[in-house]
């Protein structure tokens, strides 16, 4: 089954070139693990203090190797003192 999640963020004021950053650093790493499917960050034209990421996995594990991986460690570790708000979507599609 297939895992599609979005995840939006709301940067700290004067925190959103930093969090860009962090973001933007999962992107490479994450689109060549094995079961990637889609992996992107997106900034708002009319909020630039939130971003959006799209994230979509073969399956749970590949969804938790993600999670398991040391890019997602640094960004685990590094992006609360610049963000204000997080919360997420999560969508499983049989097939």
């Amino acid at each position: 089954m297939t895992i599609t999640k979005r995840v939006t963020f709301i940067a700290k004021e004067g925190s959103e070139e930093t969090m860009k950053a962090l973001l933007t650093a999962m992107v490479a790493p994450s689109k060549i693990e094995d079961g990637c499917i889609f992996y992107d960050i997106f900034q708002y034209e009319n909020n630039p203090r939130k971003f959006m990421a799209v994230e979509s996995w073969r399956d749970e594990e590949a969804l938790d190797g993600h999670k398991a991986s040391a890019h997602y460690a640094l960004y685990k570790s590094s992006y609360e003192p610049f963000c204000d708000k997080k919360y997420s979507d999560e969508l499983e599609i049989l097939g």
